[in-house]
């Protein structure tokens, strides 16, 4: 149930951040009958920087959670094909009908975060929004042993909790007060300008490609369609600072033409922007806490991954925190480092931008490999 305030002190889990990990992880755990807190400072129902796309991996664990014929209610696109454009070749990949779906799917923020933690309130988890955590408890020993909560009232309330996750993004406070150590860091960002514009022809993902570029248009909710342009990091404040829209076009038109074209003609939308930030993997566990999503492990969005490792990893965290024991979290680590490195190597050297267009169709057919193995891992686990 959605609270307006904290209704207990004692919890078997406690999960901070209601995005797509957390509110994943809370809704499994409750669904396995665990007492469980989702908390988050934010609002329920909002949008978040996203340029929204999954892949088989996530459209997959919404099917076997029962969640996506919700996502497809709410007027979410099915995509049926994916073309990667290298200049003025296209190489389309149709979507095969299989493990138990036919279309991928790309639900806008305030779409699937909500859809997720609705799910988690009708499992039986208590969700409170407004609420931040202040610091964690701990035992003699160190154990985590639940949270101290701030409102944004200025209410401060104590929960205990046997397991306390973090599921609060990349710069998550749960990380940095249970001093979950930083073992693997990328080389590369890239940094990404989108917009959301309706009425544009497209089919399906459409992945743009030219020498120091990369654009996508990702047919969304609603009939609209998220259109992105994504340039090294370092290029980020240059070339959009200031009046950021004739910059996204000029460049649109240069690794997408007729996409630029086509927005030229629709006119000018808000833009929203992400400057860049290097990956990293994180410690995912320690005594009486764990990591999930960005928390634990965030990667380059240039390949539009984000969403679908979230929901993998609500999944392997919900089994190992089930199992009870410190080597079902280990291997929870393992199992996530495990399907993540080469989508993170591979990531990290498309977001360097230093490539041509042969190389990097090169990189994209070891992504294509690393997230079919992805599917397979979540289907026999």
């Amino acid at each position: 149930m959605i609270q307006d305030t904290i209704p207990s002190s004692r919890y078997d889990v406690v999960v901070a951040g209601a995005r797509c990990a957390g509110a994943a992880t809370a809704m499994l755990l409750a669904r396995a009958g665990y007492r469980v807190l989702l908390i988050d400072r934010g609002r329920y129902g909002t949008d978040t920087l996203s340029t929204h796309a999954l892949m088989r991996g996530g459209v997959v664990q919404l099917h076997r959670w029962g969640l996506l014929p919700a996502v497809i209610a709410a007027d979410t696109a099915p995509v049926r094909k994916a073309t990667f454009f290298y200049g003025e070749e296209a190489v389309t990949v149709p979507i095969a009908a299989r493990d138990g779906i036919d279309a991928l799917y790309a639900p806008r923020r305030y779409v699937i975060d909500r859809l997720l933690v609705d799910a988690a309130a009708a499992a039986g988890a208590d969700v409170v929004y407004g609420v931040r955590v202040r610091q964690l408890q701990r035992d003699g020993s160190g154990c985590v042993t639940g949270v101290v909560l701030e409102s944004e009232s200025g209410r401060v309330d104590g929960v205990t909790a046997r397991v306390v996750v973090g599921a609060d993004g990349m710069r998550s406070t749960v990380a940095r007060l249970a001093g979950a150590a930083t073992y693997r860091v990328g080389q590369h960002a890239s940094a990404t300008m989108y917009g959301h514009w309706s009425g544009l022809e497209v089919d399906g993902y459409g992945w743009y490609f030219a020498q120091g570029l990369s654009a996508a248009a990702i047919p969304t909710n609603a009939g609209q369609v998220c259109v992105s342009l994504s340039v090294p990091a370092s290029q980020f404040t240059p070339l959009f600072a200031h009046q950021p829209n004739r910059p996204f076009r000029e460049l649109l038109s240069q690794v997408a033409p007729d996409l630029g074209r086509q927005i030229d003609r629709a006119g000018p939308v808000r833009l929203s922007g992400f400057g860049g930030q290097t990956g990293f993997f994180r410690t995912a566990y320690g005594a009486g806490w764990a990591l999930v999503g960005d928390a634990g492990y965030f990667k380059d969005p240039l390949t539009a991954h984000g969403i679908t490792d979230a929901l993998r990893d609500a999944e392997l965290l919900a089994r190992a925190i089930d199992a009870g024991s410190d080597a079902a979290l280990a291997g929870y680590q393992e199992q996530r480092d495990a399907a993540s490195l080469e989508l993170f190597e591979t990531t990290d050297a498309i977001a360097s931008f230093d490539w041509d267009l042969t190389s990097v169709r090169v990189l994209h057919e070891a992504l294509a490999r690393a997230m079919s193995r992805e599917v397979k891992l979540l289907l026999h686990a």
